[in-house]
């Protein structure tokens, strides 16, 4: 199996597990879901940071304890919806508790598969796409969306523009960067219409010159929460040979330490005839499991 299709597998097994359950409307309780199923779900002392939450299991019966270190009820919500991820991905409880417990790092942060997994479950199951896409139109695009959106799920801004770029009608990118340095970069279908486009890489410095790139050199505006915003040329980001105005917006996460970058254009890929992907979608869900209470 294809990572990308594992992942899209993840996300539909969160969706599938919400319609089962009648939960499709926004925002969704990871918390009750948790209940449902008799999954003891505690927040972990302030002083032991380090992870985003862990997964316990005791013969048949499970818990997850979830980090409070960070302040954000959005980023806590996402981490149980990962545990959440754990529990439900068939072969995840086998593979990942060792000795009962399972410590996570949510967030797009790893490669391991099963993290990544996990991941796209908690945003299938925080985010589901129909609504999440219905209440997105609702707004202008960019960064004011992607935040009303995050308010409204509940949910990390981080976890919202990722979701944003994957389903969203607008060419978008999303860029994570630390001290200058790319965390990772998610790219959605429209943007990469464009011919030649070169992928920003983990590691890779933020374009020089760029307002993501001023942001960053000041740790102090980061802390802050400060934000900037321009016009630039797509080819300042990703190169390759097509010419087109997209705005930048770059915004301080505080504490974090990060900077996030929304890219958006409103001309880039409206060309293009959408993608049929019936055969897809139809195999993604003959292989995506049923949930019982």
């Amino acid at each position: 199996m294809s990572k990308v299709f594992s992942l899209k597998l993840a996300k539909q097994s969160a969706e599938a597990l919400l319609k089962e359950d009648g939960l499709l409307a926004l925002p969704v309780d990871p918390f009750a879901i948790a209940a449902s199923r008799e999954i003891v779900v505690e927040g972990k002392p302030e002083a032991v940071d380090g992870v985003s939450g862990m997964l316990l299991r005791h013969g048949n019966d499970f818990g997850i304890v979830y980090a409070t270190h960070i302040k954000s009820k959005g980023f806590q919500r996402f981490s149980v919806a990962h545990e959440l991820g754990h529990y439900f991905l068939p072969g995840h409880v086998d593979q990942v508790i060792k000795g009962g417990i399972h410590v996570s790092r949510a967030g797009f942060v790893t490669n391991d598969p099963f993290e990544l997994e996990a991941d796209h479950f908690a945003a299938g199951l925080l985010m589901p796409e129909q609504p999440f896409r219905k209440e997105v139109d609702r707004y202008e695009p960019g960064l004011i969306a992607i935040e009303a959106i995050a308010s409204h799920c509940v949910t990390s801004l981080t976890a919202a523009a990722i979701r944003y770029a994957e389903v969203g009608r607008m060419a978008s990118a999303i860029v994570m960067s630390t001290g200058g340095i790319v965390d990772y970069c998610f790219v959605s279908d429209m943007m990469k219409s464009l011919p030649r486009l070169q992928y920003l890489r983990k590691g890779s410095r933020l374009p020089i010159g760029s307002v993501s790139s001023a942001l960053a050199a000041d740790p102090t505006l980061v802390a802050a929460g400060q934000r900037f915003r321009d016009d630039v040329d797509v080819r300042d980001w990703f190169g390759g040979e097509t010419k087109a105005t997209v705005v930048e917006e770059a915004v301080g996460l505080g504490s974090y330490g990060k900077v996030l970058t929304v890219l958006t254009s409103s001309k880039i890929g409206q060309d293009l005839e959408p993608d049929d992907d019936d055969e897809e979608q139809e195999l993604i869900e003959s292989w995506t499991p049923r949930f019982n209470k």
